[in-house]
């Protein structure tokens, strides 16, 4: 089973970050949580890797739709975006929302997979731009 989006870009680390947030937020999420994995394994186990970023992204209207139709829904919200550096360029990936649907059996939650999905592959085409 796939369940990522990704796209690769050919720009800077921290370009593409500041790229993904205007395009999630040109379509609707905001990014509730931030997770830096490169400085937290540096900072508690002293390894080293390449740039990774976390971003918890969320829709609220998506959300609220979603925990609608079952609440324990919520152990799989937000849409998690990485950005990471890779061969010289960086990789945006995104969960696929439809991960919703398989995992939790509620056929109920696809029109709103549908939406996050088209919603989240918006975004990420943006970024081309």
């Amino acid at each position: 089973m796939d369940y990522g989006i990704s796209v690769w870009l050919d720009v800077s680390f921290n370009d593409a970050v500041e790229r993904v947030r205007a395009a999630l937020a040109a379509e609707g999420f905001g990014v509730l949580t931030e997770i830096d994995v490169r400085a937290t394994l540096r900072a508690k186990l002293g390894e080293a890797m390449e740039d990774y970023l976390i971003l918890g992204a969320c829709n609220p209207p998506l959300a609220h739709r979603a925990l609608g139709v079952d609440r324990r829904i919520g152990l799989l919200l937000p849409c998690n975006v990485v950005v990471r550096s890779a061969d010289g360029g960086t990789v945006v990936e995104a969960m696929d929302p439809q991960v919703m649907v398989q995992v939790s059996g509620q056929a109920e939650l696809t029109p709103v997979a549908d939406e996050a999905a088209a919603r989240l592959r918006s975004a990420l085409d943006a970024l081309h731009e």
